[in-house]
């Protein structure tokens, strides 16, 4: 709920907020596979309490409940009930900056990584995630000259080969989602990652939103999802819901983040292209209250035909 206040912060006021138009409202295909999840505002004390939590929201897939350093006993006792009630649990975030020029930062956001890949592969989650990070030193994931530079990028491969090869995990996938002013921040940038990486266990956590970074990726974000899945499809393992849309009447283009169903990116073709990689979540993330979950959620579901 706290990571990357910085999106956050730049959320459109209601009054900036446009109906997406890739929205007819009737007769949209059915996704009977989507796999739909969000933060809990509901408190629980233990698996019985957290599943029942997920199901009263209509989720079928989950954040992961637990934090590193979690006991075993505790570990498996989620995993068994997820397991049981038909909760795939999506993803363990690893947010932090571990390619930091400060060197006490970038440690401990490693050994964060490190340990997060583990409960990720304990508990059987489809992936940790991070962000690659930011050469930023004011701001863990802020823009910064030199984070779209070959010796970033470098840094990046080596970083993630040493948080892979510590852990050597079988049972998940350390990820990374793109940012629009750091590696991975297009389709082309994860495949030179993944090549450039080359560990099994290094995969894609997509989330298109990020991807917007022009006017022009904005009004042709349909065929930019439609590629990203077609190319980075056998590596995707856990997306993100969001949504985008530009301000008016501003000298620069101006692209803010808001709730889905409010802005432009085309939904119906996100969820068709989602639907072909069965057991990949869909995960709602940013809001601010249940109300703007449970609204979120409720466009998502009309548009897969629920």
């Amino acid at each position: 709920m706290k990571r990357r206040r910085f999106i956050q912060l730049t959320a459109a006021s209601a009054s900036a907020l446009v109906v997406n138009p890739s929205y007819s409202g009737s007769n949209h295909a059915d996704f009977p596979g989507l796999r739909l999840g969000g933060p809990l505002f509901a408190p629980f004390k233990d698996p019985e309490t957290w599943i029942s939590a997920l199901k009263n929201e209509g989720y079928t897939a989950a954040y992961c409940p637990l934090n590193p350093g979690a006991s075993p006993e505790l570990i498996r006792e989620y995993k068994t009930i997820a397991a049981a009630s038909n909760m795939l649990i999506a993803e363990v975030g690893a947010w932090s900056n571990p390619i930091s020029p400060d060197v006490n930062t970038a440690k401990a956001a490693l050994e964060k990584c490190i340990a997060s890949l583990q409960l990720a592969d304990e508990i059987g989650a489809c992936c940790c995630v991070n962000i690659s990070g930011s050469r930023n030193i004011n701001h863990w994931a802020g823009p910064h000259p030199d984070n779209l530079t070959g010796s970033t990028f470098d840094l990046i491969v080596e970083t993630t080969r040493k948080i892979i090869d510590a852990v050597k995990p079988s049972n998940t996938w350390y990820t990374l989602e793109a940012m629009p002013w750091s590696y991975p921040d297009s389709t082309d940038s994860y495949l030179k990652l993944i090549k450039a990486i080359n560990r099994d266990r290094f995969a894609v956590h997509l989330d298109p939103v990020n991807f917007v970074t022009s006017p022009q990726v904005l009004y042709n974000n349909r065929e930019m999802i439609k590629d990203a899945f077609k190319r980075l499809g056998p590596w995707i393992k856990s997306c993100h819901a969001k949504d985008v849309t530009i301000l008016e009447n501003t000298d620069l283009p101006h692209l803010n983040e808001i709730r889905p169903g409010l802005g432009l990116l085309d939904y119906r073709t996100y969820l068709a292209e989602l639907s072909k990689l069965p057991g990949v979540p869909l995960m709602l993330e940013h809001l601010k209250t249940a109300e703007e979950y449970a609204a979120a959620a409720g466009y998502i579901r009309k548009m897969a035909g629920r």
